[in-house]
């Protein structure tokens, strides 16, 4: 198994063996502070979060090869992002508009609104079965 992580102070995206073997960085190019990740390793995707001064939500294959931006519009302070597996969507949380939202994670389309608050610093979202779960600062 692999362990992917994301570090916004130096702009990358890395992958090592779980013991700490075998570490590289999968994306250098592009980024501007990277938050969360979330992999799909049936599918070999691998998305992200950004914070930096156009703020989207990334998908990659699990090399970094053919990145492309999912969402760019409407996105302030992406933090956490999670899979439904079964429904092939992908969601996130976004501290600055109080929203969790979903989109297509295949095509990036059928963008909604799936929670609204206001006050809410939405930190991390996780998806499982018919449930949502989030935690705020």
């Amino acid at each position: 198994g692999n362990i992917y992580w994301s570090d916004h102070g130096f702009n990358l995206i890395e992958v090592a063996r779980l013991n700490g073997s075998f570490r590289y960085v999968v994306i250098s190019q592009g980024l501007d502070q990277p938050r969360s990740i979330a992999v799909h390793p049936e599918k070999g995707y691998l998305f992200w979060t950004e914070w930096g001064q156009t703020p989207c939500i990334g998908r990659a294959h699990l090399d970094g090869s053919e990145k492309v931006v999912l969402v760019s519009l409407g996105i302030a302070w992406p933090n956490g992002i999670s899979i439904d597996y079964e429904e092939n969507k992908l969601y996130w949380c976004d501290a600055r508009t109080d929203k969790i939202e979903r989109i297509d994670l295949e095509s990036g389309g059928n963008r909604e609104i799936v929670l609204s608050g206001s006050n809410v610093d939405m930190f991390s979202v996780a998806v499982f079965g018919a449930y949502i779960y989030w935690s705020d600062r």
